[in-house]
């Protein structure tokens, strides 16, 4: 079959397509688009090919004939079904007929299908038949113009050595918050940083747990690894919900929402399933305490949910958090100390400072600068500016 295209598209095609005339006449070239193009079965397709110990493999395909002179785009799609069902595109583009396609890049997509189709880890490394077939077109100032488009044959390699090509999947570094307290912006100065506990992720990266005081109301909040709306995000259907104070937690638009707008002590659980990140979302009550010997019992408190150091709380998004008086001067003992008290690890886990009138976390760093206070101070912490105070 012809498709036939007049001079006028090939002037507005200009800027990429040449074409050589031999006269000055009115007459210009016409673009016959190929019905196909021969993709050559490969030398090794018989054979055993290692994509583990192979740089490329090699593959040659005829010229597509536009009728006359013209810059051409090669790419290569691969399946794992003869019918190319599943096909995917390799992301390496050829100016001419014969290709060298990445190993690495092969393994990888390859990989990726045995995935989707439920295979795990551990049944690699396996031997499967692999198909290719070639898309050609013209070089529209280098992009392949679609309506030029011819497709290759399929040609099958067929024992394919595969092992596993995917990079571990591991829970992420950071977690931040964005919602209505902060205009839905993920601008590093508005949404929250959540903090690790100290501790708490595994050897392998298959666990972490984080932490933070987050104002949530009925328009909801979303987190994500990265700042970004970039489809990472997680909202209320993507996340399994506990904690003492589960049940005021509700969909909100698709937002982890509020029916009883307040502070919460968000904690979220992440872990590793299969090649999915899972996260358990645990709301309990906003509560921060003082330790150390500015606290009424001058020591270091054995009883971590003493409710004698609580701080108050807020009723509004940017409302302070503030401590007890101090009962006694620090004495240079440990300095003001303050935490919130995840479940499962010590206070210390989950401590932060105030320091030149900024709120510090420990999150998963060494023991932190101390700051002293005297009887009779209190804490003043602002979360939705990040600032804090002892006076």
């Amino acid at each position: 079959m012809k498709k036939i295209f007049k001079s006028a598209l090939l002037l507005a095609c200009g800027a990429f397509v040449f074409a050589a005339c031999s006269d000055d006449n009115d007459s210009n070239p016409t673009v016959k688009v190929p019905a196909s193009i021969e993709l050559f079965t490969p030398a090794l397709a018989e054979t055993d090919i290692d994509l583990a110990n192979s740089s490329g493999i090699n593959l040659v395909c005829t010229y597509p004939d536009y009728g006359f002179p013209v810059l051409k785009t090669y790419s290569v799609e691969v399946s794992t079904d003869q019918n190319m069902s599943n096909a995917k595109t390799l992301s390496q583009t050829f100016g001419e007929p014969k290709m060298t396609i990445d190993a690495a890049e092969l393994a990888s997509i390859l990989t990726t299908m045995e995935v989707e189709q439920g295979k795990l880890e551990a049944d690699f490394p396996m031997v499967i038949p692999v198909y290719l077939r070639v898309r050609a077109a013209i070089n529209a100032g280098g992009s392949a113009l679609e309506s030029t488009e011819v497709v290759s044959n399929v040609v099958s390699l067929k024992k394919v050595h595969l092992v596993f090509s995917l990079p571990p999947v591991n829970v992420p570094e950071n977690l931040y918050i964005t919602g209505n307290f902060c205009g839905w912006s993920w601008d590093s100065d508005k949404c929250f940083q959540m903090q690790r506990v100290w501790g708490a992720r595994d050897g392998k990266n298959q666990s972490d747990v984080y932490w933070s005081l987050v104002y949530i109301d009925d328009s909801g909040i979303k987190f994500n690894s990265a700042k970004d709306w970039d489809g990472g995000e997680q909202g209320f259907a993507d996340i399994t919900i506990d904690g003492d104070l589960a049940g005021e937690i509700q969909n909100g638009d698709g937002n982890i929402a509020s029916n009883s707008p307040k502070w919460y002590l968000m904690i979220v659980t992440a872990s590793i399933s299969g090649r999915d990140v899972k996260y358990n979302v645990t709301f309990n009550q906003a509560a921060i305490r003082l330790m150390g010997t500015v606290t009424p019992d001058a020591a270091w408190a054995e009883d971590e949910a003493d409710d004698n150091r609580l701080f108050s709380i807020p009723e509004t998004a940017d409302g302070e958090f503030v401590s007890p008086a101090f009962s006694h001067d620090s004495s240079g003992d440990g300095g003001v100390r303050f935490y919130v008290k995840v479940p499962g690890y010590d206070w210390w886990k989950s401590e932060f400072i105030v320091l030149d009138n900024k709120i510090v976390f420990r999150g998963t760093g060494d023991d932190q600068e101390r700051v002293e206070g005297t009887a009779g101070q209190k804490v003043y912490l602002n979360f939705a500016k990040g600032t804090g105070e002892i006076k």
